[in-house]
């Protein structure tokens, strides 16, 4: 099927993705991206489904051809402070002040998010394989943390990051254990049943 434009043509739509939110280490990513009304590609989809050269190729069309975008991050000592679903929160509100056009309303991939400003929004699950504004932001938001996980391998390589981007893979996971962790870790990363409350 398809995707849909945008949720709702009357209005200058903004979607919001992120990308890290079960990553070990590193910061939480995510993108706001307005698109043209008759925006579309075939290779766009949400971007767990899109192979990782194509998410380059489309990474540079929506970059070009988006009214608006921008991405932003929140770091790990943030995520372990207010927690990931927060972070994440924190981060697609940050995407969103760094948009040099303000939008009328916000498509939130997901079902959790807390209000920005006067800006209505409404929150889609899986809304990243149901509309292409969304679906543009979680190739955005994926593109850049795979960017910055290559930055952190380059500093340590032992981890794999290259290859495993800091997702909780065997060999990530041994690595802990044999050498500990790095300043880029979540050092909350274990405590999965304090990350899913809202906070502000």
């Amino acid at each position: 099927m398809p995707l849909e434009n945008c949720y709702n043509k009357n209005l200058l739509e903004a979607g919001c993705d992120e990308a890290g939110r079960g990553c070990l280490a590193g910061p939480v990513f995510a993108a706001a991206v307005i698109l043209p009304n008759d925006f579309e590609h075939p290779l766009l989809n949400d971007s767990k489904k899109v192979n990782e050269r194509d998410r380059l190729i489309l990474k540079e069309i929506i970059e070009k051809q988006a009214l608006a975008w921008a991405v932003a991050q929140v770091d790990a000592p943030e995520i372990d402070k207010i927690n990931i679903l927060n972070a994440s929160i924190l981060a697609m509100k940050k995407a969103v002040e760094k948009l040099t056009i303000i939008p009328d309303f916000l498509l939130i991939d997901g079902n959790r998010f807390t209000k920005y400003k006067d800006i209505p929004h409404k929150c889609i699950v899986k809304g990243d394989a149901k509309f292409a504004n969304i679906a543009a932001a979680s190739i955005l938001a994926k593109t850049h943390r795979d960017e910055f996980a290559l930055k952190m391998h380059e500093e340590f390589p032992i981890y794999q990051w290259d290859k495993n981007k800091a997702y909780p893979t065997e060999i990530h996971r041994e690595m802990i254990k044999i050498h500990g962790i790095t300043y880029y870790h979540r050092k909350t990363f274990k405590l999965f049943e304090h990350q899913l409350s809202l906070q502000f």
